[in-house]
């Protein structure tokens, strides 16, 4: 069960680094349930693999396709449970992102069902992304 958590998760982050949406959308279980937090325009829980695509496809507009996954600090992992460092940096007119983010993955049959961020600086976030 870990080799397929520690796969299914190395393969999605390196995905999200190359921005590989075949392969996202492959990894990404239909029904994923997506925690992301904050007091933005993008906080909140998403139910569907397509709301997820339609925040982070959000999340690049602000952004003006500046946003990238800059550095996997580490994955570990328990059970069908992967626990991710990632660092991201985003630009837009006014405010630049530069911080870490924890993302807690649930893997399933080979695909993620589940996903929670932690935001290593939420004021930072919630000042980067903004309200509606």
């Amino acid at each position: 069960m870990e080799n397929q958590t520690l796969t299914v998760v190395t393969n999605f982050v390196k995905a999200v680094q190359q921005v590989d949406l075949e392969t996202l959308g492959a990894l990404l279980h239909p029904e994923i349930t997506w925690n992301q937090p904050g007091s933005n325009r993008f906080a909140g829980i998403k139910k569907t693999s397509g709301e997820v695509f339609q925040m982070v496809g959000g999340m690049f507009e602000v952004s003006q396709n500046t946003m990238a996954l800059t550095d996997i600090k580490s994955i570990t992992v328990n059970g069908n449970q992967a626990a991710v460092v990632l660092h991201w940096k985003a630009t837009r007119p006014g405010a630049a992102l530069d911080t870490d983010n924890v993302d807690v993955y649930t893997v399933e049959n080979g695909q993620i069902v589940a996903a929670t961020v932690y935001a290593a600086d939420i004021a930072q976030e919630d000042n980067f992304w903004g309200k509606n």
